[in-house]
């Protein structure tokens, strides 16, 4: 089973990833901004069951994949080094803050549901999360590697929905804040982007031990 200590680093990975900028992120805010908390919450339940579907799908192929072809941790390993650093990259220079509003007409909460759902589903960060950081937590050594993969995955979900979920709550008041200090929006990019090339960084050397 997975220890407390293997959960603190991937915990502290899934929390640098879900505050970076994201279709998830962006369309979470700004339903929320356009139509209310509740419509976000709506959504976000929609983005739960897209990162249900990936935690499944990527909990039964990564376990096999460990068991048939071991030398395949090394290139996952560094595949997810690689994306951490894209993410940093993007974090930093790339995209809009998704504190600026897009205009989204109002939806019956089946439409929010099913188009939270579409938006992790055919968001590919969300199946590199799985496909390439799973792998650098889950020892073979310590047996049932299925179950490993569900309790990282379960710990990924609830840290997105809780932070995901704070953000909607404050979204309005987030947004004018950053909106009156552009200071603030450069300082919190940065340090989203030192934080995930720090994880990408330790990632390398500690499989490497």
């Amino acid at each position: 089973m997975v220890t407390f200590s293997q959960l603190i680093p991937f915990a502290a990975i899934a929390l640098g990833m879900v505050l970076t900028p994201g279709p998830n992120m962006i369309y979470l805010i700004s339903r929320s901004l356009c139509q209310g908390r509740r419509a976000g919450y709506v959504s976000l339940l929609g983005v739960a069951l897209g990162f249900m579907f990936y935690m499944l799908c990527a909990a039964m192929s990564i376990t096999a994949l460990i068991m048939a072809v071991p030398l395949a941790y090394d290139a996952l390993r560094i595949a997810g080094a690689l994306y951490l650093l894209y993410m940093a990259w993007q974090g930093v220079f790339g995209g809009k803050s998704p504190f600026e509003v897009r205009d989204l007409p109002p939806d019956s909460p089946k439409k929010l549901f099913t188009m939270g759902l579409l938006t992790n589903l055919l968001n590919p960060k969300t199946a590199v999360i799985y496909l390439s950081l799973f792998p650098q937590f889950i020892h073979p050594e310590q047996g049932h590697e299925l179950a490993q993969s569900l309790t990282l995955g379960f710990t990924q979900i609830i840290t997105s929905l809780l932070v995901n979920g704070i953000i909607i709550f404050a979204a309005g008041s987030i947004a004018i804040f950053l909106a009156q200090r552009p200071t603030w929006q450069k300082i919190q990019r940065w340090l989203m982007g030192t934080v995930l090339t720090g994880l990408a960084v330790r990632m390398v050397f500690d499989g490497q031990k």
